[in-house]
């Protein structure tokens, strides 16, 4: 600065800088972003520039070259959506007919009816035929199941709908259907002693299964009931005539040969 010039200007005449110098260099960080803010912009929009530089030329059609990309881009991007939303869809999302029990609520439908196997069971120290136990519901025990409050819920159940109730029982499992009735036969069960595994051949028991029995002797066959089953209004229509399947077989009962 010349003292001999003008205040506030410099021997050349150049016009006044304001310039503030701060005290603390923090004060500056704002700006410092600010800066690195615009300068990742700028590369960025380089990049881009650079990239589509060859498609700006005109023997890729000039900038009109650019659209079709941008619908490759939007195409690829609706795909890509759509593939996700089918991947991340949850099982629960998913509409299935496992949780329909149409048998467990309404009558048993013709083509599971089959008539009983030939044979007899032990009931009450007589031996009785198996065919005879109409009208009623049989359950069918199996080795191991712990199956109480199924066989409680099957026995309240038949009591409402006025039918009778079995709880039957093959091989060593025999000995505990005396205490299974007794605790969850609500006092109307009978135990049935299949000493001769009629109903085991015939019926394959897996978990608690229930034979749901006609005035015919026609049965049909309830497996893998849920917790909350009600067969309240199947065992109210035991009292009709049922109606077997093709030849008196079905899929779900094949009776024992004789």
């Amino acid at each position: 600065m010349s003292f001999a010039s003008e205040p506030g200007r410099d021997d050349s005449n150049l016009p006044p800088v304001n310039i503030v110098v701060p005290d603390d260099a923090r004060e500056l960080d704002r700006d410092v972003l600010a800066y690195r803010r615009e300068r990742r912009a700028q590369r960025r929009r380089q990049r881009l520039t650079r990239f589509l530089r060859p498609l700006r030329t005109p023997e890729f059609g000039g900038n009109a070259a650019v659209i079709p990309l941008i619908a490759i881009c939007l195409a690829i991007s609706l795909v890509g959506g759509a593939l996700l939303s089918v991947l991340t869809m949850s099982p629960g999302s998913v509409p299935t007919l496992s949780g329909a029990q149409p048998s467990a609520t309404s009558g048993a439908p013709a083509s599971k009816r089959a008539p009983l196997p030939a044979g007899s069971v032990e009931l009450g120290g007589a031996t009785v035929q198996v065919r005879s136990l109409v009208v009623s519901a049989i359950a069918l025990v199996p080795a191991g199941c712990n199956c109480g409050i199924e066989l409680q819920r099957l026995a309240g159940q038949a009591v409402a709908a006025d039918v009778k109730i079995y709880f039957a029982a093959a091989g060593p499992e025999i000995a505990q259907l005396g205490s299974l009735t007794n605790r969850y036969g609500g006092g109307a069960a009978l135990a049935a002693a299949d000493t001769g595994s009629v109903l085991t051949t015939a019926y394959h028991p897996d978990g608690l299964t229930v034979l749901l029995v006609f005035k015919d002797a026609t049965a049909a066959v309830e497996r893998n009931l849920p917790a909350d089953f009600q067969l309240t209004p199947a065992l109210r229509g035991l009292g009709e005539p049922g109606r077997a399947g093709p030849g008196g077989q079905s899929a779900t009962a094949q009776p024992a040969a004789t």
